[in-house]
């Protein structure tokens, strides 16, 4: 269940953090509405990775349709030093 809290509860935010684990963010709220989200460094860092992976993704996606040069096995290799 998602932990959602209006953000005057930031006065005391020390009880605010207490709530935030991995994987659970603490929504806060102003006026009703949700306003702010209060990450663990570690998932902002994962959120982070996963979405810059997915952007590669998609770019490579596009090479393909696009009908972009590809790289040989022989040249990745030589790249990674394999």
């Amino acid at each position: 269940m998602p932990n959602i809290k209006p953000v005057s509860d930031l006065w005391s935010y020390t009880e605010v953090l207490k709530d935030i684990e991995i994987g659970e963010p603490v929504f806060l709220t102003k006026n009703g509405r949700g306003k702010y989200v209060i990450l663990d460094i570690k998932e902002y860092q994962k959120n982070q990775a996963t979405i810059k992976l997915l952007s590669k993704l998609m770019e490579a996606d596009q090479a393909v349709v696009t009908g972009d040069e590809w790289s040989s096995g022989e040249e990745i290799r030589r790249d990674l030093g394999i």
